[in-house]
C-alpha cells in the first residue's frame, strides 16, 4: 500500500464530509488496514503476523496524513514543516544547510552525554532563521506515547535554547481518553500538565480546554505563535 492510496481515501472523505473530514481519520485507517492486509497477504512477513506489520504502518500513515492535511496552511504562514525522521535517518552530510541548522536548534543538551534529538514526528520552523516553533507527536491512542511526549516537553522547556518550542500531541483518541475533562484520566492529566496541548481528530464529543482542542483549531493557534 502506498501513501497515494491514503491520500485517495482522504480525498473521498473530504468529498463526503468537507472540512470535517479530519474527524474520520480512524475510519480512514480502518479502510487502509483492509488494503494493507490485501497487499501483505501477497508477500507476508516471516512471522506471518499482519497485526505487527500493520502497527508500524499505521503510525507512519497517521503522521503522513497529518502532514498532508496541514502542510499547505503551514506554508501559507511563511513556515515549513518537515518529518522528524529526516534528521534521524539522513546522514548529516546529506542534509541541506537549512536542515542542518534546524537539527542543531532542535538538539537537547545532555551535558557530558552529548546532544540528542527529542522524538518528534513533525517539526515546524521558520525558514528565515531556522527557529523552531513547534514539534508534533502523533499516535492513535494516548497510552502509547503521551508520557514520552510529556518527558520531551519537560526537557525542551528546561533548556534556555529550546524552551520557546511548543510540544503538541495529535491523536484520533481511539480509546476515548480525552473525552471528559473530569474525572480526569491519567493520560489527559499528562496532556494538561506536561505538554503544550493536544489536537483531537474524532467525531466524538470532546470537552475542550485551553490545552485540549479539536484538530481544526491548530492552524489558528499556530498563527497566534507568530504574533
Amino acid at each position: 500500500m502506498e501513501f497515494a492510496d491514503l491520500v485517495k481515501l482522504y480525498e473521498e472523505k473530504k468529498k463526503k464530509h468537507g472540512i470535517d473530514a479530519y474527524k474520520h481519520i480512524s475510519e480512514l485507517l480502518g479502510e487502509a488496514k483492509i488494503l494493507h492486509k490485501q497487499d501483505w497477504e501477497k508477500n507476508p512477513t516471516k512471522k506471518k503476523d499482519h497485526e505487527q506489520s500493520w502497527k508500524g504502518f499505521k503510525g507512519s500513515a497517521l503522521e503522513k496524513m497529518i502532514l498532508h492535511i496541514i502542510e499547505e496552511e503551514v506554508i501559507s504562514l511563511g513556515l515549513k514543516i518537515v518529518s522528524g525522521k529526516k534528521f534521524e535517518k539522513t546522514h548529516p552530510k546529506n542534509l541541506s544547510l537549512e536542515l542542518k541548522q534546524v537539527k542543531k536548534n532542535l538538539a537537547i543538551d545532555y551535558g557530558k552525554f552529548g546532544f540528542h534529538l527529542p522524538d518528534a514526528d513533525l517539526v515546524i520552523y521558520d525558514p528565515k532563521d531556522c527557529r523552531i516553533l513547534a514539534v508534533l507527536s502523533s499516535k492513535s491512542t494516548l497510552r502509547e506515547r503521551i508520557a514520552e511526549t510529556g518527558y520531551w516537553n519537560l526537557k525542551i522547556k528546561n533548556d534556555a535554547l529550546t524552551r520557546h518550542i511548543k510540544v503538541f500531541f495529535f491523536t484520533p483518541d481511539e480509546d476515548g481518553t480525552l473525552t471528559k475533562q473530569f474525572p480526569t484520566k491519567k493520560a489527559r492529566a499528562i496532556v494538561e500538565a506536561d505538554t503544550d496541548g493536544s489536537y483531537v481528530m474524532t467525531e466524538a464529543k470532546i470537552e475542550e480546554s485551553d490545552k485540549i482542542k479539536m484538530f481544526d483549531k491548530f492552524i489558528e493557534d499556530l498563527r497566534k505563535l507568530l504574533r
